[in-house]
């Protein structure tokens, strides 16, 4: 009983969790909307703006950009730049998609800086993402391969079957579980050091937001995407010369 007290005050101290909002009865089962959800729904708000005010500013862009007009060009090219210097001639089919996920896991990464809980310190975020490369990577495998795509898992000898599957079917668990891994462990961080050292805590922690949303919220972002590239690339044709 102490033990549990003792959690349970631990618990209110330290708030890195996810918390309920509100619930409702749906079906005679209870669900629950909580803060992950707040989050990803202030996120994806974010992201409609600026598609929108992104939209009318190159519907009505100027022969020579200036203002925000650069700044939409700008993360536009770099996108580009990054998706076609990893999949070559066949990055047109999957810029759209690699520039979603990227843009979404960014800023979901660097909302802690906004009182938010990153979406993506909820391993029910990061799943579906990894989940949905999964599908990309398949879905193009026996698109390209045909039948290809099943025999390969018995290369270079058949003994390897189990080995090659393992490894097909751990590409979605490892992607997320790297990205909710390292999100959450900053998010536990900062709560830790604003929490306990909050008589402390005075402007300082600021250095430490730069590290763990900004500069290691980017990283993991690209590390995502380049793994979705890499992934997706080894299941395509090598493109003729």
């Amino acid at each position: 009983m102490e033990a549990a007290n003792l959690l349970a005050s631990s618990e209110r101290e330290v708030d890195f969790f996810v918390h309920g909002v509100f619930s409702y009865e749906l079906f005679g089962q209870t669900f629950w909307i909580t803060t992950t959800h707040v989050a990803i729904v202030i996120v994806m708000m974010i992201i409609l703006i600026f598609a929108v005010a992104a939209r009318i500013t190159i519907s009505h862009a100027e022969k020579y950009p200036k203002g925000f007009q650069n700044v939409v060009e700008l993360i536009v090219e770099m996108l580009d730049k990054m998706v076609v210097n990893s999949m070559g001639p066949y990055a047109k089919k999957f810029r759209n998609y690699i520039g979603s996920i990227f843009i979404f896991i960014l800023i979901s990464n660097i909302s802690g800086l906004f009182g938010l809980r990153p979406p993506t310190a909820d391993y029910g975020v990061t799943l579906p993402l990894g989940l949905i490369t999964f599908a990309i990577i398949q879905y193009n495998n026996i698109k390209y391969n045909k039948f290809g795509a099943f025999t390969g898992l018995f290369k270079p000898l058949p003994i390897l079957f189990p080995i090659n599957l393992i490894g097909e079917i751990a590409v979605p668990f490892s992607l997320s579980l790297r990205l909710f891994g390292n999100v959450l462990s900053g998010t536990v961080m900062m709560s830790l050091i604003y929490t306990l050292l909050a008589k402390f805590a005075y402007g300082w922690p600021g250095v430490l937001h730069i590290y763990f949303d900004v500069f290691s919220g980017a990283i993991q972002t690209y590390v995502f995407c380049m793994l979705t590239m890499v992934y997706v690339s080894d299941k395509l044709p090598e493109a003729e010369s």
